[in-house]
């Protein structure tokens, strides 16, 4: 029982551990500073609110209170009045109209007194409500100081995020063409380039082989046409110039060529 759970324990500790490394690879800073900024924003808000709430109540018994204790003085002054009219009468031997003045004084300080408690009772939750929305206030001071220094902190972050984010990209186009490394891409165009100038210079080498044999072949159609000449004089019974060192008066000796005189040499025979 306990190896089980031991291994519910493990699956449970490993689907939370796979399910916070995805939440963290979703999360976006940005877009959750944004919603911190939200949220926080949201949250004065409704500080806000409450606090109007209870300064509205304040505000409210401090009325109260301001006329409970206008009520108080006011009943004191008319009871003096009756107080007063009561002695009035009963000086000029008014007994029944003293006694009616003097209830109505007696009433009028009945209605001093309740004004009075009611103030009275009401003067210390005033003062602790004072206290306590002063200190409201000044917590809503140091929220609005909280939300301003999360919203910098905020900023500051995304530029920071977006700044690493374009060093990575710098990173990584520099890493893509690193000049010197062999497998590099620059190296394979390099090699490329090497091959078509090779084969560029072979070709160059059998068009330099073929114009040589082209000569070559020119050379020996010309000697062919000279045994061919010089067969035919031979067979015409003339003997063909030899080749000499020094030209004579027609000029140096052309090969395929004759005499000028077709018949010079019949009549050196006769």
């Amino acid at each position: 029982m306990a190896e089980k759970q031991s291994i519910l324990g493990r699956i449970a500790q490993l689907t939370r551990a796979n399910v916070n490394a995805l939440l963290d690879r979703a999360e976006d800073p940005q877009k959750m500073l944004d919603q911190m900024v939200r949220d926080y924003t949201s949250s004065i808000k409704e500080a806000e609110d409450a606090v109007a709430v209870t300064i509205g109540n304040l505000r409210l018994a401090e009325r109260d209170y301001d006329e409970d204790v206008r009520d108080a003085r006011d009943w004191g002054q008319k009871a003096m009045a009756a107080s007063n009219k009561a002695e009035e009468l009963r000086s000029s031997g008014d007994s029944a109209g003293a006694a009616k003045f003097d209830n109505l004084a007696k009433i009028a300080l009945n209605k001093q007194i309740t004004a009075e408690g009611e103030a009275q009772s009401a003067k210390p939750m005033i003062d602790s409500q004072n206290e306590v929305v002063e200190k409201l206030k000044a917590g809503l001071v140091q929220m609005r100081g909280k939300l301003d220094e999360l919203k910098g902190k905020r900023d500051q972050l995304v530029a920071r995020q977006k700044s690493a984010a374009a060093q990575k990209q710098v990173q990584g186009a520099i890493s893509s063409i690193n000049v010197l490394d062999p497998t590099s891409e620059i190296s394979r165009f390099e090699d490329q380039v090497r091959r078509e100038e090779a084969y560029v210079a072979g070709q160059a080498e059998i068009t330099a082989g073929s114009m040589e044999d082209q000569f070559a072949e020119l050379a020996d159609h010309s000697k062919d046409m000279e045994i061919d000449a010089r067969l035919a004089a031979l067979k015409a019974g003339r003997s063909p110039q030899a080749i000499t060192a020094e030209s004579d008066d027609a000029g140096e000796y052309v090969p395929g060529q004759t005499s000028a005189d077709p018949h010079a040499e019949d009549r050196t025979a006769y």
